[in-house]
């Protein structure tokens, strides 16, 4: 088998990357991408009247504030206003969403109508059969604009099996945050590989950066366990587990659903990430998204891993870097992973032939934006309600707002978001810095070589709890880097092993678009 292990995709069509660039302002390169799953046909209808609900009270599950139940508390009123129904909404820490939703689903105790939720979690949700299927809902509905979604939004993060059964209110990808006046005056470009990284946080690290006194941080980033920091980590490996394209995947072999974790590229991602201590705040290994926000928009990291919140938490009042933020794809890498010997390889015109400067990119879908679903069982008035209400908030009169607004939660995921930046500008973002934010998430979305977040049954398992806990373990000193990869390998293998290896392989080879 060719080293590289090259896949042939099972049918080529405009997904991602061709309608993306027809969308989203810049020319695009690279081929197309493939399609993940067959594709429901969605027809915009005439228009309709607003559905009056009186006397329906929607119960909403997410997770705690101050992000994503934000949005959805700030407009219930407006849809109560409208539609005469009530929305309450509840909300649990992240580390307890999952199973809270599993809980409910599958225990047949409809306490929740509608769940906002991670769609690498659709898997399941959707295979028992416990969310609505929303097409027919979608296609009827005008007001939602489907088409306006970007298609990686669109297709892979709200469709399962050919069926509609999520909305999308979010977009995510993780980026490099850094600050411009620091590199300027110091006649430095931006991290183009994660030794440029390293280089750039030593070289700022113990300096103060934001002319308090005191020695500030290199770099900032969440690495708390059970707090979604496991995304950092990841983010640090793609660049060496993937170098073809999209369909090669960075979680597993897609042949034989071996793991992708124990071999020299994760290695090195290890190594990157345990570097980066060196040049953070002592306590960073508690810091979770907010405290490592906090920091950077407080002006005493010179740089941060972060979705797209960060651009927009750099403008409000309490930030002390505005206008002095800029954003770039996820560094990449000059090796890639050989997966038949498990070494590192240099980059070429083989190894990587999406690579730029000689420089393999690998930019993270990681998570793939909070979605929206209807609770299949459910009484039918709060069905219709509840997907009122969340294509409500999708709907470009209030997402286009929501997704400038930095404590959202929400970044951008329509077409009309990347190309219309007068919304951006009025928050007070600066034209250069709208450019240079909007440019750096529409880089990660052209790319050929975007990762897809894991979406196979169990994945929280994989990723929640088997890889969160022993990165944890390793930064903290108490396993060693090939006892972390060791662990990791045989962890998932048993999950692997007792879900069904061969019904892994189908789910992981379906999500990728291959045939199986």
């Amino acid at each position: 088998m060719n080293y590289l292990h090259r896949l042939k995709p099972t049918r080529q069509i405009s997904i991602w990357l061709a309608v993306v660039c027809s969308g989203i302002a810049t020319a695009c390169q690279g081929s197309p991408a493939t399609k993940t799953s067959p594709q429901p046909s969605v027809k915009v209808a005439s228009p309709a009247p607003i559905t009056r609900f009186d006397g329906t009270t929607i119960t909403i599950l997410t997770r705690d504030l101050p992000v994503i139940a934000e949005p959805l508390k700030r407009r219930a009123p407006e849809f109560e206003k409208l539609t005469g129904s009530k929305i309450k909404i509840i909300t649990v820490p992240f580390g307890k969403l999952y199973q809270e939703i599993k809980q409910d689903l599958s225990n047949g105790t409809k306490k929740y109508d509608v769940i906002v939720f991670a769609p690498q979690w659709m898997v399941d949700y959707a295979t028992p059969g416990y969310l609505e299927n929303l097409t027919e809902r979608v296609a009827a509905d005008h007001t939602i604009e489907w088409k306006d979604i970007a298609p990686l939004f669109r297709d892979f993060s709200s469709n399962y099996q050919g069926k509609i059964v999520t909305i999308p209110l979010d977009g995510d990808f993780i980026m490099v945050y850094y600050r411009t006046d620091l590199l300027q005056a110091e006649g430095l470009n931006p991290p183009e590989t994660w030794e440029d990284y390293l280089a750039i946080a030593k070289r700022f690290q113990g300096r103060d950066l934001n002319g308090d006194g005191t020695p500030d941080y290199g770099s900032c980033t969440a690495k708390k366990p059970n707090a979604q920091s496991y995304f950092m980590f990841w983010s640090v490996a793609t660049s060496f587990l993937q170098s073809q394209g999209t369909q090669q995947g960075a979680f597993f072999d897609p042949d034989t659903m071996k793991p992708l974790v124990n071999n020299e590229g994760i290695a090195a991602a290890l190594d990157i990430y345990k570097e980066t201590l060196k040049y953070s705040p002592p306590d960073e290994l508690n810091f979770d998204l907010e405290q490592a926000r906090d920091f950077f928009i407080a002006g005493r990291c010179a740089l941060t891993l972060d979705w797209g919140d960060t651009g927009l938490l750099a403008i409000t009042p309490k930030s002390k870097v505005k206008d002095k933020v800029g954003a770039v794809i996820l560094p990449g890498t000059k090796q890639v992973l050989d997966r038949t010997t498990g070494k590192l390889i240099p980059c070429d015109k083989v190894t990587c032939p999406f690579a730029l400067n000689g420089i393999n990119h690998a930019p993270y879908a990681a998570f793939g934006g909070w979605v929206g679903a209807i609770n299949k069982a459910a009484p039918p008035k709060n069905k219709d309600a509840g997907y009122a209400f969340i294509s409500y908030m999708s709907q470009p009169a209030q997402s286009n707002i929501d997704v400038t607004i930095g404590w959202t939660g929400f970044n951008p995921y329509r077409i009309s978001q990347f190309t219309n930046r007068e919304p951006w500008i009025k928050t007070g973002m600066s034209f250069e810095a709208t450019s240079n934010y909007l440019g750096a998430i529409g880089v990660s979305l052209r790319s050929p070589n975007i990762v897809l977040d894991l979406r196979i049954a169990e994945n929280n398992r994989y990723q929640g709890e088997i890889l969160d806990q022993t990165i944890a373990e390793f930064l903290a000193g108490k396993i060693t880097r090939d006892e972390a990869m060791q662990q990791i390998n045989n962890n998932w293998e048993k999950i692997t092993n007792k879900i069904g290896r061969k019904e892994q392989r189908a789910a992981y080879r379906y999500s990728l678009g291959l045939s199986q």
